[in-house]
């Protein structure tokens, strides 16, 4: 048995040596084989690069548009919050003007309390609306004069008296700044001024003087 045994490992020993391929037996045209296998016939007949910047010129055009349509959403954006801003904003309605009278008080020249705030000036100054508004009402209204009434977005009634002339109509829409009229002597006065008054959602007077620094202004 032990000598059938060696007998057998002995040819399996060499059926092993046998097939036994040594690194040192490949040929260089074993290794070109190969090499043909994961490169191709032609290592140089795909160019990768060439293709790689044509990809790149794609995104950059499509980035470029991302850009254009940004920049113009943004200028839209910029378009509309600054005619928001424009229609809430307030500016004084005269200029080169001195206060003669505030909201309170009171003389012989009221018959009750002074209701508004006269801004005292040369007789034809212009008169500016103090923001976006209809024009409600415009007309000659005994002590107060040539009177234009104003109703503002919220709902608040500004009145202009005393004007020498009145620049618009009924219904008019007018802006912050926009001229509307001008200063006089027009009704119960002891000089040309305008006299404003303030009347929240067209109620009752309140101070103009502190309506006015609320919303940044600074008579």
């Amino acid at each position: 048995m032990a000598g059938a045994f060696a007998l057998i490992m002995a040819g399996f020993g060499s059926a092993v040596v046998g097939g036994h391929v040594d690194d040192s037996t490949l040929s260089a045209g074993d290794y070109q084989t190969i090499s043909e296998t994961y490169t191709g016939d032609d290592i140089n007949s795909v160019d990768v690069s060439r293709d790689f910047d044509r990809k790149l010129d794609e995104q950059g055009k499509i980035q470029a548009d991302q850009m254009l349509i940004a920049l113009e959403e943004r200028d839209d954006l910029i378009k509309k919050t600054s005619a928001e801003a424009k229609k809430n904003q307030w500016v004084l309605p005269v200029t080169g003007y001195h206060l003669s009278a505030r909201f309170g008080q009171r003389s012989g020249l009221w018959s009750r309390m002074h209701t508004g705030l006269d801004f005292a000036g040369p007789s034809g100054s212009a008169i500016s609306s103090v923001a976006s508004g209809t024009v409600k009402s415009t007309g000659y209204e005994g002590a107060y004069g040539n009177r234009t009434v104003i109703t503002l977005l919220d709902g608040t009634d500004i009145w202009y008296c005393h004007q020498s002339r009145i620049a618009v109509s009924v219904g008019e829409k007018v802006g912050p700044g926009q001229v509307i009229g001008y200063t006089g002597s027009t009704g119960n006065v002891t000089g040309p001024h305008l006299h404003l008054e303030v009347h929240p959602g067209g109620g009752g007077p309140v101070d103009p003087y502190a309506v006015l620094v609320q919303h940044g202004i600074r008579p």
